[in-house]
């Protein structure tokens, strides 16, 4: 490989900030949010234009798409969101479960509000490059934007970037799968031009999709058994007859076939979560790119077997992509504990739990849902990296097993860890304690004050 030598140079710091946090998505954004509603001079940071990750940035609607009847959820910053949007009308009732679709666009503006209100400072448009080390110390991070490469110093920072990149950047052990294995990635679209009762009347008389629909081809997900005869938005026969008719082909890498949500009285069909990539890295900037061009490619074969095959979309037109590709698994750091299989399955008891997260499973080819009002705690010690100091890691990168992160990678239980690292980076900033050993009776103390349910 040709390298070549930067020079040397001095660079501005831009901001000093107490708390810094990377990545705007559901994860950092809470993270955001609970450490400034406790007086802490708090920064967010997001690359793109918005705030709200899978939410806004690729068009995921159902933050609790899981909930049903017995659900017992954390109450945390997460079920605000969901409030939140239904207030302004940005949300409305999911497909499959007792929660909210929250619209994308509507989202971005949830989340400048509740950033506005909070009292966070708001970076966009600010891509982290690089780490700021003292030893094994993390003091603030390199970033790089329109305004040119400066540093933002910080007195605690939280990883909030899904694929720890902060972590990984500081010299943080982590882990992660083959390409091989890797989950795949998706490109999320939404149509225009469906008649909306042609479809239902098809989904309910023909169609009649069920969670053992899941089974099929394109997903391979076996159930506990519960969820066999449970209504899910399924649908993957015509584009397998599609492939069978010669109408598309596809490459071996590449699945047609999967869920929708919202159907607008508008003619709108969002949150088509259809095609998916496998063996893509997406901390490889060349699969990255292939990805999003490949998958693009596909979403128009896709609206072409819809056209042809599924009543109420033979009009259907591409309305958008989400802005960026769907990623569910990537870098996981090592940390002071690792979630286990055997733990998120088994209604898992912690000491220093900062929040609970229903037992609810999705990929590793199994489907889980809580129906039953069992769940487990989530610990503080799988958001802290080993070797590095000063740094929280919230979100699908905290440390577990590959099942544990089919639960802990949903986007509630990112938030249940983003409120959880922002809290306990204001208490240690306030009792003066490096992050990593902060009192956790003292972080318990707080979350419960705000409405968490920890235990």
């Amino acid at each position: 490989m040709k390298i070549i030598q930067e020079a040397a140079r001095t660079i501005p710091v831009m901001a000093e900030t107490d708390v810094l946090v990377v990545g705007g998505g559901p994860g950092g954004l809470s993270a955001a949010l609970a450490s400034a509603r406790e007086g802490v001079d708090t920064l967010l940071l997001d690359r793109y234009g918005c705030f709200g990750g899978v939410l806004s940035q690729v068009g995921v609607e159902g933050i609790a798409w899981y909930r049903h009847e017995k659900t017992i959820e954390s109450n945390g910053i997460g079920n605000e969101f969901e409030n939140r949007a239904k207030e302004i009308g940005g949300s409305c009732r999911e497909a499959q479960s007792d929660s909210e679709a929250l619209d994308a666009e509507m989202f971005k503006v949830v989340a400048d509000k509740m950033v506005l209100e909070s009292g966070v400072r708001p970076l966009l448009h600010a891509m982290a490059v690089d780490v700021i080390m003292d030893g094994n110390v993390l003091k603030g991070i390199i970033i790089e934007s329109k305004s040119g490469r400066q540093a933002i110093l910080a007195k605690r920072v939280i990883d909030a970037t899904g694929d720890a990149d902060i972590a990984a950047r500081a010299g943080a052990p982590y882990t992660k799968a083959s390409k091989e294995e890797l989950m795949m990635v998706t490109v999320m679209f939404a149509c225009r031009g469906i008649n909306r009762d042609v479809f239902q009347k098809y989904v309910n008389e023909d169609l009649k999709p069920s969670y053992s629909d899941w089974a099929g081809e394109s997903w391979n997900q076996r159930t506990s058994g519960k969820e066999e005869n449970m209504f899910s938005p399924y649908i993957e026969d015509p584009f397998k007859r599609a492939v069978k008719e010669g109408l598309i082909c596809l490459d071996e890498n590449i699945s047609i076939g999967g869920t929708w949500s919202t159907l607008s009285p508008e003619g709108d069909a969002t949150q088509l979560n259809m095609v998916h990539l496998l063996k893509k890295d997406c901390t490889d900037v060349w699969d990255l790119t292939k990805s999003e061009m490949q998958g693009r490619d596909a979403v128009l074969k896709a609206i072409t077997v819809l056209n042809k095959y599924v009543p109420g979309f033979e009009k259907a037109r591409l309305r958008n992509f989400g802005m960026t590709l769907g990623t569910r698994e990537s870098r996981q750091i090592v940390g002071r504990y690792s979630l286990t299989e055997h733990d998120v399955m088994n209604q898992a008891r912690f000491d220093d739990t900062i929040g609970i997260s229903p037992e609810f499973i999705d990929g590793r080819d199994i489907i889980i849902l809580p129906t039953t009002g069992r769940y487990f705690q989530v610990p503080f010690g799988c958001m802290v990296p080993q070797k590095v100091e000063n740094l929280l890691v919230a979100g699908r990168a905290v440390s577990g097993d590959q099942i544990a992160h089919c639960s802990f990678r949903n986007m509630m239980c990112c938030t249940v860890t983003g409120q959880g690292a922002g809290t306990a980076a204001a208490v240690s900033l306030k009792s003066s304690v490096p992050v990593g050993y902060v009192k956790i009776d003292d972080v318990q103390k707080l979350l419960t004050k705000r409405g968490v349910k920890i235990k």
